[in-house]
């Protein structure tokens, strides 16, 4: 009867452990799962939380990259524009140099030649069919008026100092005198230069009535060489 008991008591402790064993196994299994959820969620929370700084970090470098472009822009434009001035300066400086003479210019044209009259007669005064400085005057003036940007006589260079005058036979250009003919040659506009000089009752139709020989040409390459002091 003894065994017995103790076979009755050892089932009995038997049965109790597994049960603590059965609850123990069925508390964690169901643990388990809701720990492993909250480290899934902390893994989640905290990369959403870096996305939205670094989101955040981005915004602000882009906000610091618009504002760098935009100062390069403004840099560019403010380079431009004084590239822009330094370049109309120095076209400045080259159209004075031009205009003074001081450089050597080429270009289309025009080349007027003006020439006593070939055949005077007996009964008539000479100096009423030679070229006097008032007819080569009256061309110059045209051809600045229509805009000739540089002028020669006989090859030399005319500035804004220069004075035409009448020595006897000869004109005399800054000093130089120049037997006839007299041909001028003019850098600018050839269709421009050749209508203001040819406009009915102008310059050529004036000359021809003082007696003068005229001729007209347009050229596509004239070279004036600098005008050298003496």
């Amino acid at each position: 009867m003894k065994i017995k008991g103790h076979y009755a008591l050892l089932s009995l402790v038997c049965l109790v452990l597994g049960f603590m064993i059965a609850y123990s196994y069925s508390v964690t299994a169901k643990k388990e799962p809701h720990e492993q959820r909250n480290r899934e969620w902390d893994r989640q929370y905290k990369l959403r939380s870096m996305l939205i700084e670094q989101e955040k970090t981005n915004a602000k470098l882009q906000t610091k990259v618009a504002a760098l472009q935009e100062n390069v822009r403004n840099e560019e434009k403010n380079i431009a524009s004084q590239q822009e001035k330094l370049s109309d300066t120095v076209k400045e400086v080259e159209d004075l140099r031009m205009y003074l003479g001081k450089v050597k210019v080429k270009g289309p044209g025009v080349e007027i030649t003006l020439a006593d009259a070939a055949k005077v007669p007996t009964d008539k005064n000479v100096n009423n069919y030679l070229v006097h400085d008032g007819h080569i005057q009256a061309v110059l003036n045209e051809l600045y008026a229509a805009g000739a940007s540089a002028v020669a006589i006989n090859g030399q260079r005319l500035t804004n100092h220069s004075f035409v005058t009448c020595i006897g036979p000869v004109v005399n250009v800054n000093g130089t005198e120049h037997p006839a003919p007299f041909v001028i040659t003019a850098i600018g506009n050839a269709d421009v230069l050749t209508k203001a000089l040819n406009i009915r009752s102008g310059v050529v139709d004036q000359l021809i009535r003082d007696n003068i020989t005229v001729k007209l040409q347009t050229k596509t390459d004239i070279v004036l060489e600098p005008y050298y002091e003496k």
